[in-house]
């Protein structure tokens, strides 16, 4: 029987953030319990160097790969990926890792007993898979657990750089139809019409946070009504590494919040103990949960674009169409990567590719000739 979690939470994060993140760490301590003994010391270097997202995705490559060796190698004995021993990845080559994703990675089979599922790679996931791995051979061979550092030999994995006319986003006309459309339900079919009678407050004040803020999928699913201070016109939230933010509210936003927790928002004597605080609720109330959030974002997106539900757009690319229009209005690109919370200005530039644009209008309509000196 699985025991209720009672947060003794002494910070000043939210217990949704801190069950969140609880329940990311269990993640972690699973894999590490299936993983070799002789990475403990491993374990510890992810805990105190990388945040927790980041530390339950290495393990879960190193995982794949140590499934790797047992099954498709004869690299170990082992049957288990706890039986593998410091004396089998000190046999372990650049080669090898090499092999495994570039041959094996890219595409591999799974068999179950009445289907043959097909997985694929592409270079943005082998990529990752890559880091993961030079991350323990590298701490291996720092650690005096392996006597070669074979991270080097690696083979590197191109990433392309995204073009910025291959960049998804609304344009201003399709933000402002994807608006219209959550106050006023025109477009949508009578099946769809009645459920957003009961959620477009909600949805409203769901995509104007994508569109004005350019949150992260995760940043909105975790806001809080205790997240809002409308005496100061501002709102907390919870970034990437346990960061936190202030952000200030303009009162379109600040409107479509205070209607949406006013006249829709179920009170919060009416709601569960622990869903009391969750700004965003389904119809079940209930923290709407992040896939819940991306399929709402899909389906306004979609009938916008005039496309299907499948095709719409995700909550990264109303990112992007923040990023975009922000920089469009003649914000600099380093107060929108302040806004978005970008770790390099270069990603943020990809989104001032319009200025381009600009300066050729500029040009091709002034053309120094006889008549500017009249």
């Amino acid at each position: 029987m699985k025991k209720d979690i009672i947060i003794h939470n002494k910070s000043d994060r939210p217990d949704n953030i801190v069950l969140q993140e609880n329940q990311t760490i269990e993640s972690c301590i699973g894999i590490e319990n299936s993983l070799p003994h002789f990475f403990k010391e491993y374990f510890l270097f992810l805990k105190n160097s990388i945040g927790i997202n980041t530390r339950l995705a290495y393990l879960t490559d190193i995982h794949f790969f140590c499934r790797y060796l047992i099954e498709n190698t004869d690299l170990t004995e082992a049957s288990d990926t706890r039986d593998i021993t410091a004396e089998d990845f000190e046999r372990i080559k650049a080669r090898d890792v090499n092999f495994f994703l570039g041959d094996y990675c890219s595409r591999y089979y799974k068999e179950t007993q009445h289907t043959t599922q097909i997985f694929e790679n592409h270079n943005r996931a082998l990529a990752r898979k890559r880091s993961s791995l030079s991350s323990l051979f590298k701490f291996l061979y720092r650690n005096e657990q392996k006597t070669e550092n074979i991270s080097p030999g690696f083979n590197p994995i191109k990433l392309p750089r995204p073009q910025p006319d291959a960049i998804k986003k609304l344009e201003i006309d399709e933000v402002a139809r994807m608006l219209d459309l959550a106050e006023t339900g025109s477009g949508f079919t009578e099946t769809q019409k009645k459920y957003w009678e009961k959620t477009k407050l909600r949805d409203k004040a769901i995509l104007l946070m994508f569109v004005t803020y350019g949150l992260r999928l995760n940043e909105l699913q975790q806001l809080n009504i205790s997240s809002f201070n409308f005496s100061r016109g501002e709102f907390r939230i919870y970034r990437k590494r346990a960061k936190e933010s202030l952000m200030p509210l303009n009162q379109t936003v600040e409107d479509a919040v205070s209607d949406y927790i006013k006249n829709e928002r179920p009170p919060q004597d009416k709601l569960p103990e622990g869903e009391r605080d969750a700004l965003f609720l389904s119809l079940q109330n209930k923290r709407m949960t992040s896939k819940a959030i991306r399929e709402l974002v899909k389906k306004y997106t979609s009938i916008v674009l005039g496309t299907s539900a499948k095709s719409g757009y995700s909550p990264h690319k109303l990112r992007a169409t923040a990023a975009s229009t922000l920089i469009e209005y003649g914000f600099s690109i380093y107060d929108v990567q302040n806004l978005l919370d970008h770790d390099n200005v270069t990603t943020t530039q990809i989104y001032a590719a319009h200025k381009k644009n600009v300066k050729r209008e500029i040009i091709k309509n002034f053309e120094w000739s006889e008549d500017l000196g009249e």
